[in-house]
């Protein structure tokens, strides 16, 4: 993955990969006072994953489309796909499919979920059945969750939602992968 480093004014500013190439960057740059360079994103210590750098990255992708079985951020995400996404640029392996996030990682409660855990929902046609169908990345925890998530419904793309009483019927549990 690259990684965009732009220099404006002496302020050095890096903008992660999001699939766009550096130079697609750089045609939109003034081309006084600015140097791009290309750089090959170095591979982390992964033993300790700081949470806030995880959900910025996430924010990131904020408003881009949702498309069914999709985990290209050019193309657009489902859910899973774009939890899959955001935790491959940390090189934490995450299953693909909804339903397999049910059975990895800790689980915690509500009141324990920190950002960086995994929520998982029931699908949003799922009648009385409880099996996980949609997947997204808490935020915020404590009495106020939030939770940042490819979705379908009417926004139709990456959001942060908080957890209304619409999610909160389909809530099934935490889980947390990052120590």
């Amino acid at each position: 993955m690259n990684s965009l480093i732009v220099v404006l004014s002496s302020m050095l500013y890096c903008l992660p990969g999001s699939g766009r190439s550096a130079e697609s960057y750089a045609q939109r740059l003034p081309s006084s006072d600015t140097t791009a360079v290309n750089v090959q994103q170095s591979t982390p210590n992964h033993s300790v994953i700081n949470p806030a750098e995880l959900i910025t990255y996430a924010q990131s992708f904020k408003g881009v489309p949702y498309k069914y079985a999709s985990a290209d951020p050019e193309k657009g995400f489902d859910c899973s796909g774009f939890v899959l996404y955001v935790f491959k640029h940390f090189n934490v392996n995450v299953p693909r499919s909804s339903s397999a996030f049910a059975k990895i990682g800790k689980r915690v409660t509500l009141d324990e979920a920190q950002p960086g855990d995994i929520i998982l929902f029931t699908g949003p046609k799922s009648g009385t059945t409880r099996a996980v169908g949609h997947v997204g990345i808490v935020t915020e925890g404590g009495t106020t969750i939030s939770f940042i998530h490819a979705t379908s419904g009417k926004a139709y793309s990456v959001i942060e939602t908080a957890m209304t009483p619409h999610y909160r019927k389909r809530f099934v549990k935490i889980v947390r992968v990052l120590s």
